[in-house]
């Protein structure tokens, strides 16, 4: 990917500082335990790789009820690829009623498990902290006409 806001990197690669319990930010951040020298068990350019194609993976996948893709919604909290390549997704939903809460997640699941290089994935549903519209990115706000 080369047209990247500070909102659209995920690095598989450095720890995260963003947590469950901090407010809401317009970004999403996927982390691993490896050091961000590339030493870990994957190679740095094979993460890389992993990494430009979970975020297109997860942009498959839509809420049936707004027409902009779960990344851009900023629904994807935290993205983890574990050494053995199991990539754990925390996300959200736009509200905890969402008539797809149940199916969701494995929509998600689905999708990047598609990706070369992720053996296994996890996804755990979260609403600490709740979604808010301000985790939108500035091209789903546009496809909502929302500024």
């Amino acid at each position: 990917m080369t047209d990247r806001t500070d909102r659209d990197v995920i690095d598989l690669s450095a720890p995260s500082e963003l947590s469950p319990s901090e407010p809401a930010r317009s970004e999403a951040v996927a982390t691993d335990s490896k050091p961000a020298d590339g030493t870990g068990a994957i190679p740095a350019d094979e993460l890389a790789r992993i990494t430009d194609a979970v975020v297109e993976a997860l942009k498959t996948v839509y809420d049936p009820e707004i027409p902009v893709d779960i990344y851009e919604l900023g629904l994807i909290y935290k993205v983890d690829l574990e050494d053995d390549r199991t990539l754990k997704v925390q996300m959200s939903l736009t509200a905890p009623g969402c008539p797809v809460a149940g199916e969701m997640p494995g929509w998600v699941q689905e999708a990047v498990e598609k990706v070369d290089g992720v053996d296994k994935a996890l996804v755990d549903l979260t609403f600490e902290p709740p979604w808010t519209p301000d985790r939108m990115s500035d091209e789903a706000r546009l496809a909502l006409n929302m500024f």
